[in-house]
């Protein structure tokens, strides 16, 4: 796994006018890798590729908690109703008990 200022790095490279293949052999990854971290990281410069991956991992971070919000949610949902100290009608008719 590259970190953002080796990839950052490798895209220079490639746009001071190294070969894409050369490049992509030097650092041991395919066309189509080099290719997706340029569609991804092209203009850059390092402070920007890290602002980025800082806000993926925020992102990443809040779906996971709205996603166990949710299940907390639908989990307090099958349990029922809270109990507000309201009496709750009963499934017997008055007066006798089960």
């Amino acid at each position: 796994m590259f970190r953002e200022d080796q990839i950052i790095k490798m895209l220079k490279e490639q746009e001071a006018g190294a070969l894409t293949a050369e490049v992509c052999r030097r650092h041991g990854i395919g066309k189509s890798t080099f290719y997706k971290r340029k569609s991804k990281y092209g203009g850059m410069d390092v402070s920007d590729a890290k602002r980025l991956k800082a806000l993926e991992d925020e992102n990443a971070k809040l779906k996971r908690l709205l996603a166990k919000q949710m299940l907390d949610g639908e989990t307090i949902s099958a349990i029922g109703p809270r109990d507000n100290g309201e009496r709750k009608s009963e499934p017997w008719p008055p007066g006798r008990r089960r």
